[in-house]
């Protein structure tokens, strides 16, 4: 532990990123990817005193979607540790990063004992902007914003929302992985049109699966044009199968905007839990073949 002489130091990160030009958060060979930037930054300023370990994520984004409040750690040795006070850690990275990054460490600091930004973590939460109308359109903002023809009946569309909020298999609105749970808890839904006109979504789940927002959304988005009536967004859900019926919004309008953990003496109770919870799901999908 971090109190104990000579022992990894657990350091927290906390960043925001323009996900445009990433082929996704996990390293990958031969695609720019933040995990592949970040890593690359930390071995130039740790070569000399051994390998560097992974980053661990809160939560892998996808190709081209963006972070305001990524979080990771990463375990550092007694001997890193004392090249760099863990609080500059962040002023280093971003300087072999670049003055034009599109990665920015906002802080480090020493992670609290039992942290683990994956399986610490209660839930995420990401917001979805979508601009409905010619007035709503910025060219600034069209690498963070989805643009759509339609105008959308917000009323209809909250409606939705609300149905889809609970304890669900969301395997209708997941990209199937082998022996991934599809259950979530999804937690909060809720949208908003501001002052400019555009509109989005705040969605909030204890984790959630592959392409799950962006699919959320697209469905909700179905029912706010008049395609989709909510019941049959609930029969598709309930269904369990990938459906051609709405579209997956793009990821250019995809933001995860924070993570949320317990306080610090629920950290590690809340990383055994999350870690159990996926082995039994794990267990229950069967054993690997191949």
């Amino acid at each position: 532990m971090a109190g104990i002489e000579g022992a990894p130091v657990r350091v927290r990160f906390d960043l925001a990123y323009d996900g445009t030009a990433f082929s996704g958060w996990a390293r990958q060979p031969g695609l720019r990817t933040v995990q592949g930037e970040l890593e690359r930054a930390l071995s130039g300023l740790y070569s000399s005193l051994g390998s560097m370990p992974n980053l661990v994520v809160a939560g892998r984004t996808d190709a081209g979607v963006h972070a305001r409040g990524q979080v990771v750690h990463l375990d550092l040795t007694a001997e890193q540790v004392s090249k760099i006070e863990v609080s500059r850690i962040a002023l280093s990275v971003n300087g072999m990063l670049g003055s034009s990054t599109d990665i920015v460490v906002r802080k480090t600091s020493r992670a609290d004992p039992g942290f683990d930004a994956r399986f610490s973590a209660l839930w995420r939460r990401y917001e979805y902007r979508i601009a409905d109308t010619l007035l709503a359109r910025n060219p600034l903002t069209r690498y963070s914003t989805a643009w759509t023809t339609k105008p959308l009946d917000l009323v209809a569309m909250q409606i939705a929302s609300n149905e889809l909020v609970g304890l669900h298999d969301w395997g209708a609105f997941c990209k199937p992985r082998p022996f991934a749970t599809t259950i979530r808890t999804l937690q909060h839904f809720v949208w908003r049109r501001d002052d400019e006109g555009v509109v989005s979504a705040s969605v909030r789940a204890d984790a959630f699966c592959h392409s799950m927002v962006r699919a959320l959304v697209g469905a909700v988005v179905a029912v706010g044009e008049g395609r989709l009536s909510v019941a049959e967004v609930i029969e598709l859900r309930e269904a369990l199968e990938r459906t051609s019926a709405f579209k997956v919004m793009p990821a250019r309008g995809l933001t995860l905007m924070e993570v949320g953990y317990p306080d610090a003496a629920g950290l590690a109770r809340r990383a055994e839990e999350t870690r159990a919870r996926r082995s039994r799901a794990q267990l229950a999908a069967g054993p690997e073949i191949g």
